[in-house]
């Protein structure tokens, strides 16, 4: 059955996949994106493209639409502390607008790009949905907070809505990748170097408790990410807020990492050792077993050097051949 949906922020790295995947499930799409941080050229051939903001998503949002999935947010840890007045209202404020406009057009169902950094630092790893929330950024913060905000319109106005909590997205979906600005993950940074554009890749700390000695983190594809999206369009009943972790489970040594980019690439990566950045915990690994039990979600692109090697088609054509 043909639904119609609000992507917000479908220009951006996440929502274009997502709603590139709609699109070839033969939905109608809608694009409403600022293009603050996303690119117009990534919005996927045939979907409506609006230009604007969430803030004002009134003006566009009507009856039509079965569902939002909104991906629109500022979304820099580092920015966050230096200008949290920006995250507090683009990412809340937004929200609050978002959610005004739905209640008036009387669209009930909502998709929320989430992130893990509501739980701060871990007490245990994995970490499931039950753990304590401890944000220690404006950005991670902010997410909390939408995310309150979500479970309160549930309760008062009959909202069905599941926010996913990602963990590290990474990979790419044909033309549709990575391109931040200023970049600050660690897969493209280190293809940067792979392809000549950097020197060398910093390793933040090498004396963690880990079997290397560097952070370990939870890499998941951004395509099993987008999958995830569209089982939790129907995933629960008017009333009802889910909260669903995103990864695969495994975590990679940011040594992994590197090396894995050396061996799909082909190319000397040269790293240089720097101090421990503050708050990085040593391990961070989703525990994701709501999502496979509530969603049905199982990531089918698991292995690290499928990811990278999607990565690395994006990032040295710029853009990768269409699925």
């Amino acid at each position: 059955m043909t639904r119609r949906y609000l992507v917000t922020g479908g220009a951006g790295y996440v929502g274009s996949v997502v709603a590139a995947h709609l699109l070839e499930r033969g939905h109608r799409v809608t694009v409403l994106d600022d293009l603050s941080t996303g690119f117009a050229e990534a919005v996927p051939e045939g979907a409506e493209f609006v230009e604007g903001r969430v803030q004002n998503a009134g003006r566009w949002l009507d009856g039509s639409y079965d569902a939002v999935l909104h991906f629109a947010a500022s979304s820099q840890v580092g920015e966050s502390v230096e200008k949290p007045e920006k995250y507090w209202e683009n990412n809340v404020g937004g929200t609050t607008a978002l959610l005004a406009a739905m209640r008036a057009a009387g669209v009930r169902r909502l998709v929320f790009s989430s992130t893990a950094a509501t739980y701060g630092e871990p007490e245990a790893v994995p970490i499931p949905e039950t753990a304590r929330t401890a944000p220690t950024s404006p950005y991670g913060a902010t997410k909390l907070a939408v995310d309150h905000m979500i479970g309160g319109e549930c309760t008062a106005h009959g909202l069905a809505a599941v926010s996913l909590r990602y963990f590290n997205v990474a990979g790419a979906y044909g033309p549709y990748g990575e391109r931040h600005d200023p970049e600050s993950h660690l897969i493209p940074l280190v293809l940067q170097v792979a392809l000549g554009r950097r020197e060398a890749v910093s390793v933040y700390g090498e004396d963690y408790p880990t079997p290397d000695g560097t952070c370990v983190r939870d890499y998941i594809h951004v395509a099993d990410l987008a999958e995830a999206h569209l089982l939790a369009l129907d995933a629960v009943a008017a009333g009802e807020h889910l909260v669903c972790n995103l990864g695969n489970g495994n975590g990679f040594s940011v040594r992994e990492v590197i090396e894995t980019v050396r061996k799909v690439t082909g190319h000397p990566v040269p790293e240089v050792t720097a101090p421990r950045r503050p708050g990085d915990p040593a391990v961070l690994v989703a525990s994701a077993d709501t999502a496979r039990e509530r969603l049905g979600w199982t990531p089918s692109r698991p292995d690290l050097a499928d990811v990278v090697a999607d990565a690395w088609a994006f990032a040295r054509n710029g853009e990768g051949e269409r699925p």
